[in-house]
């Protein structure tokens, strides 16, 4: 009787504790922003690794639209080695940082009306592990790899739909930029044929998003000449010259080719004083307002991040990850995503000088499937944002802006809100 009368009033306390353990990672208010935020924002780690060795931090924002139907999507910033935090504050998300002179105060926050998340649930994780707030909990034995993360990314979406099985239902969607162009593809294909285990609720994977990606770097380097070429960088003289002696490999010229040393010399010096992000701008080096903000300790409080789990925050941890390159081109794996019939939106800046749009289009090509939509400019405002193409395996190829979306965020959640509707651009 005693027993029985303890659990009776032991489930209202377990129910209390489990209450405050499910809502301890919900983010109402944010340092630097006035008020409480006006959509619902999740914070916390997934553990991965046989011990959850790895600390995986993300951000959660539900969609405020519908967020029991609208698609699900997982943001991955390039890199490799850029915190997600990237995305959200400067490219896609529903909070932007002022850039403002850095006087010692706290930097501030400002809604957008760009963001994603106005008609998609969206993961922003921080991977890989080294990356923003991610961290490990025991020293890392072997290096960082592109086959490793990607294998790391599906456990994480694995863990974290178990825990939010309310959208395993959703309509799901890879997405990124830059350096994940390399990692995007490949995970698509990695969910693709984990559907196929059995035993495992299915993710509902229905396509892939990707901006500027980096997808086969002998390509890109290659494409580098006749892009500066394209846009009056050099010289007509210049660049029949190089075509004629490099042979049209620009990107490690042989030692013993000196004319081509001499010519590549030369054109270094008609670009090296560009932004390479986006040409048109000026190449300026500013301290960036997140690097304040994200170190501060009432932001990591707020944020749920477990102290003393990383020294410095670093918008992009280079140095502090040891990374292996062993994906050469992502090409074979948007191949096989193709005959598999995921939709793909693989938008290009076109005034981007690190991943030319010229190579996008020459690896799209490479697929050899027909056009269905062909080469027409997209709107906004009665304006041209871009140049859209469509192909029959249902790639989308948009242009627009610079490497990536902060450059032309307005136009780019068009371009998506179009896109993820099945609308045309």
């Amino acid at each position: 009787m005693r027993m029985r009368l303890t659990l009776k009033l032991l489930i209202p306390v377990l129910l209390v504790l489990r209450y405050f353990a499910d809502s301890a990672s919900v983010v109402k208010f944010l340092p630097g922003f006035e008020g409480p935020l006006p959509f619902e924002l999740e914070t916390g780690y997934i553990g991965l690794g046989e011990e959850e060795e790895l600390q995986m931090f993300y951000y959660f924002i539900k969609s405020e639209n519908n967020p029991q139907e609208d698609p699900l999507l997982i943001w991955l910033t390039g890199g490799p080695g850029c915190s997600s935090l990237f995305g959200l504050v400067f490219e896609n998300g529903p909070l932007a940082l002022k850039f403002e002179v850095y006087n010692g105060s706290l930097p501030s926050l400002v809604s957008t009306t760009y963001s994603w998340t106005k008609m998609a649930n969206m993961i922003f994780l921080d991977q890989p592990v080294g990356s923003g707030f991610s961290y490990s909990r025991t020293p890392l034995v072997d290096k960082v790899s592109d086959t490793g993360e990607v294998k790391r990314i599906h456990e994480f979406l694995q863990k974290w739909l178990s825990k939010h099985p309310q959208f395993y239902a959703n309509p799901f969607y890879v997405a990124g930029d830059s350096y994940s162009g390399m990692i995007v593809p490949p995970v698509v294909q990695e969910i693709s044929k984990g559907n196929y285990i059995c035993c495992k609720p299915l993710i509902n994977l229905q396509g892939y998003i990707l901006g500027n990606p980096v997808t086969d770097t002998k390509l890109e380097h290659n494409s580098l000449i006749p892009f500066a070429y394209g846009m009056a960088l050099i010289s007509e003289e210049l660049y029949e010259s190089m075509k004629r002696i490099c042979k049209g490999s620009y990107g490690k010229v042989d030692s013993l080719n000196t004319d081509c040393l001499k010519l590549t010399e030369i054109y270094q010096k008609c670009t090296d004083r560009l932004n390479k992000y986006h040409i048109l701008l000026p190449d300026c080096h500013k301290t960036s307002p997140d690097c304040h903000w994200a170190n501060n300790e009432r932001v990591h409080k707020a944020l749920h991040v477990n102290k003393g789990s990383i020294g410095e925050w670093r918008q992009c941890n280079y140095d502090g990850i040891s990374y292996k390159y062993d994906i050469q081109s992502s090409v074979p794996y948007h191949k096989n995503n193709s005959i598999n019939g995921f939709r793909s939106l693989i938008f290009s800046g076109d005034h981007d000088m690190t991943v030319p749009f010229l190579a996008t289009q020459a690896w799209i090509k490479s697929l050899n499937y027909s056009i269905i939509d062909d080469w027409r400019p997209w709107m906004m405002n009665d304006q041209i944002a871009g140049y859209t193409r469509t192909y029959a395996n249902k790639m989308t190829f948009a242009t627009g802006g610079g490497h990536t979306a902060d450059y032309k965020p307005d136009e780019t959640f068009i371009m998506f809100k179009r896109w993820i509707s099945g609308q045309p651009l």
